[in-house]
């Protein structure tokens, strides 16, 4: 299977990683939905939906929990603005692992889902060889795409590509 792609507006991703950050509060942790379109492999990013814009309580407990009504709200949203959710991103305290939580609960349960994590709660300069990027193969199996290989499968551009 080829490599998944996933385009970013350099003004989007900055604007989701001083989100992130600042949902945090540098002491949970804190995430979002990327929507956008998808083409083959290659999807483009086009708005973040927060999680606690979908479930008020889902830092409560200082980690990222959503309630399954959260999800209703997540596919509406996906209908009326006839976008996809094409990754999702959560911040970790310190490096960007791949929790057994993480790993056994993936936020969507379908192949060919991206999941990324930015350590550090998103505080500081967000290099993209330093976060978790790993693809969801079905059955609790991923792919990890860390380290060197994230710059290939993330993109920011300083346009629409």
């Amino acid at each position: 299977m080829a490599k998944p792609l996933i385009r970013f507006q350099r003004s989007l991703w900055l604007r989701c990683m001083t989100e992130l950050q600042f949902r945090s509060h540098g002491r949970h942790e804190s995430g979002c939905f990327i929507l956008g379109t998808v083409k083959g492999d290659k999807r483009q990013a086009h708005r973040c939906v927060f999680y606690d814009e979908l479930d008020p309580q889902a830092y409560s407990i200082g980690v990222c929990i959503l309630q399954g009504d959260s999800f209703t709200r997540l596919w509406e949203i996906c209908r009326a603005e006839k976008l996809t959710v094409i990754a999702d991103i959560h911040t970790h305290p310190a490096g960007a692992f791949q929790s057994e939580v993480d790993r056994t609960n993936p936020m969507i349960a379908r192949a060919g889902h991206l999941a990324i994590i930015v350590p550090n709660y998103a505080f500081g300069w967000i290099w993209r060889h330093r976060l978790g990027v790993f693809h969801y193969e079905g059955d609790h199996r991923w792919t990890n795409l860390s380290g060197w290989q994230a710059r290939s499968v993330l993109k920011v551009s300083w346009g629409l590509i």
